[in-house]
């Protein structure tokens, strides 16, 4: 009565070692890999089961402060993003299997299982690495696009990531990259009234760091994609200013 459990694991992945190793919470949380990242709230371990590679995301507790008791956890917001990025044709990682645990309505424990995508990098270790690709204009134009174009996608449904930045892209490290979304536990779609200042704040996130690697020829390239247009309007410059200058308030 007080307690409760869902889990699902996507049918593709439904065979095999695969099934056996997610095949429940208590499975999942049994599991060993090797560990990626460690907090209060959740941990990261990698697995590789036939020479895949899955990333095992685990939550003890539903968030910080009064969201630990109000709203949907943390771990249930990833999962549902993720799946709605598919359901849009936005390109993020694979999920696998996912599920929590709740007493007295309270998550207690939580998971989110993706697939590796393979030979890639997030961007910000990219960055971290002075990557050589990222001085390539003809490889890192290929990159601009398609996330202007994700970014577009998602605005297009007010949807806000709020945590858009370039260590949550993973970009394949191919001489064609493909894009995809990962960790994405805050967005949501937000009303008219609040997505104005949450889309600045996505597309000053990704900007942050792009004004300290890209061009300015580059930075307009990502925008005018993003507005899917070939000139700025008094409106389209009125927009870059407040991004370029967003995060100047809290220096």
């Amino acid at each position: 009565m007080f307690n409760s459990s869902t889990w699902t694991i996507t049918p593709e992945y439904q065979t095999g070692n695969r099934l056996k190793a997610f095949a429940s919470i208590d499975h999942v949380f049994n599991l060993r890999g090797k560990q990626i990242n460690d907090d209060k709230l959740s941990s990261v371990h990698r697995v590789e089961i036939d020479g895949v590679g899955y990333y095992v995301k685990r939550y003890i507790k539903a968030g910080k402060g009064i969201r630990r008791y109000l709203g949907r956890s943390r771990i249930r917001a990833e999962w549902e993003n993720m799946l709605f990025f598919h359901e849009l044709g936005v390109p993020a990682a694979k999920v696998v299997a996912y599920g929590e645990e709740k007493k007295f309505g309270v998550m207690t424990r939580g998971v989110l299982i993706t697939e590796e995508v393979k030979n890639s990098k997030d961007l910000k270790t990219m960055v971290n690495e002075s990557s050589p690709k990222l001085s390539d204009r003809a490889w890192m134009k290929q990159v601009i696009n398609q996330v202007a174009t994700i970014a577009r996608k998602l605005h297009d449904k007010k949807f806000v990531h709020i945590d858009f930045k370039w260590r949550n892209i993973l970009v394949t490290q191919t001489d064609h990259p493909e894009v995809f979304l990962i960790d994405c536990p805050s967005g949501t779609i937000v009303s008219a009234l609040l997505f104005e200042r949450g889309r600045v704040k996505d597309l000053a996130c990704l900007d942050k760091v792009a004004k300290t690697i890209l061009s300015s020829t580059d930075r307009l390239s990502f925008f005018f994609r993003y507005c899917n247009s070939r000139t700025l309007s008094k409106k389209d410059k009125k927009l870059i200013n407040t991004i370029i200058h967003f995060f100047d308030k809290t220096k």
